[in-house]
């Protein structure tokens, strides 16, 4: 079999500032001679689905039926296990749908990604607010302070789940206003 490299995998709730995160430590890594890809599996989904015209944007994917939702997830997961080298997956530990929270890698996804890291970014719930309150590029769901806590509770307590499921090591991420640098080089310290 052969080596693909380091598989890291990256959560966050929306709004956390994850792929701020990785896009900075990408880069503080890359200046070291440290390569890392970053691989959305949102993204991969969406293409997937796209292309068979279930959806038209990135934020209907969680509304879709789940029995969808689960092969579209597992044909991602294998598309991703097939690349070469030291790569980051940027994905939900959780995702919120209409009928609660859906396992954004289930089983069969771990399985085919086969981690090495699994890493929580987190940060104040009324920060989180604040950034998706400010960010118009995205449409999402309103959703309080209290739903946030309980979804990074709840996103912690999964990813236990997924160590032990995959045999990864989990690592959080403080992401606070105005230190990503301190975020960027305490992710750069796991990935390196």
């Amino acid at each position: 079999m052969r080596y693909l490299g380091k598989r890291v995998v990256i959560t966050g709730v929306p709004g956390v500032g994850k792929t701020t995160v990785i896009n900075g430590t990408i880069e503080a890594l890359g200046n070291e001679g440290v390569v890392y890809t970053s691989i959305n599996f949102g993204t991969f989904m969406f293409d997937i689905a796209s292309r068979e015209g279930l959806v038209t944007d990135r934020d209907e994917m969680r509304k879709l039926d789940q029995d969808v939702q689960r092969r579209v997830q597992r044909l991602a997961a294998q598309g991703i296990a097939r690349i070469e080298g030291n790569i980051i997956v940027d994905t939900h530990c959780t995702v919120r749908t209409p009928a609660g929270f859906l396992a954004g890698l289930p089983e069969w996804v771990l399985r085919e990604l086969k981690p090495d890291i699994f890493v929580l970014v987190e940060t104040d719930e009324d920060q989180i607010l604040n950034r998706r309150l400010s960010d118009e590029s995205r449409v999402r769901d309103r959703e309080g302070y209290v739903g946030i806590r309980d979804h990074q509770q709840f996103n912690r307590s999964i990813a236990a789940s997924y160590a032990m499921l995959s045999g990864c090591t989990v690592k959080i991420i403080l992401n606070a206003d105005f230190l990503l640098d301190n975020a960027v080089a305490d992710m750069a310290d796991v990935l390196r």
